[in-house]
């Protein structure tokens, strides 16, 4: 059983945990090496696998030609715009939306993708995949059954052997809620990657367990939380998680280049590897 388990995020539905391990493997061994660090064995590593609950069904199933006319849902439209107006804040090029934008409107969707998909954060990610992926998010969020399966998924990953618990992008979501429920899983490292934890009302109020008072619940049985976001990542919103979740956790703000959300960047950061170390 592995005493690291890594958790992605959207996206990943037409691969397989085999596969995904193969990709972020190499890449945590680089950020263990910054951190003068290796892994005992490669078995010491795997990854918890749920990206196939979104995997189009029927013989010939493909990702549908989403256009802007299938954003009708008012969460994935308030995200969608969201993801405008901090793709635009970080990248200089890329005009905002207009103070009196509202996002109902049909070509007010077609911009919002538009400016995305021409973005740096998001460059050369076909619209229809774009929508694709918003609706995943969505679809975790307000579909009870695929919420509690993935959850199960992270859940069967982590055995009493697991002492770090890495999540991306919404997998920092799903990690998140499973080590919050009961009785929790016994992770001592809990390693956010991208996340969009703290993104007020569209995620961060949308959790299970809800906050209380402003804050949400500290996963009862983690030792230490390290969140690390790129300075150029528009998912990651939220940077520093601690006014949603204590001071006692620890955030760190990296550079991840072009492709500021890419999970491989993240694991080959020092900050990376430090985390790990914390739990070997």
């Amino acid at each position: 059983m592995s005493k690291i388990v890594g958790v992605h995020g959207i996206g990943h539905q037409f691969k397989g945990p085999h596969s995904l391990r193969e990709e972020w493997l190499p890449a945590l061994k680089d950020g263990l090496a910054k951190a003068q660090r290796q892994l005992a064995s490669d078995q010491d590593f795997t990854c918890a696998f749920y990206g196939d609950l979104f995997r189009p069904s029927g013989k010939g199933a493909s990702i549908p030609p989403y256009t802007a006319n299938e954003v009708t849902d008012k969460w994935e439209q308030d995200f969608l715009l969201e993801l405008w107006r901090e793709a635009a804040r970080t990248d200089i090029g890329l005009q905002p939306p207009g103070a009196n934008t509202k996002v109902s409107v049909p070509s007010v969707i077609q911009r919002a993708l538009n400016a995305l998909s021409h973005s740096k954060f998001l460059s050369g990610i076909a619209e229809r995949a774009l929508i694709y992926d918003l609706k995943q998010v969505r679809r975790y969020l307000h579909e009870p059954s695929v919420r509690q399966m993935a959850r199960n998924r992270v859940r069967s990953a982590i055995s009493p052997e697991t002492r770090v618990l890495i999540a991306h992008s919404l997998g920092s979501v799903v990690a998140y809620e499973t080590l919050c429920t009961d009785p929790p899983p016994q992770v001592e490292v809990f390693v956010t990657l991208g996340s969009p934890l703290g993104i007020q009302n569209l995620i961060f109020h949308m959790l299970d367990p809800r906050p209380t008072n402003g804050m949400g619940m500290l996963p009862p049985a983690i030792k230490h939380w390290v969140n690390i976001a790129g300075n150029g990542d528009v998912v990651a919103l939220v940077k520093d998680l601690s006014p949603c979740f204590g001071r006692t956790m620890t955030n760190h703000l990296v550079c991840n280049g072009t492709h500021a959300h890419d999970a491989t960047h993240y694991l080959t950061t020092r900050e990376l590897g430090d985390a790990v170390a914390l739990g070997l």
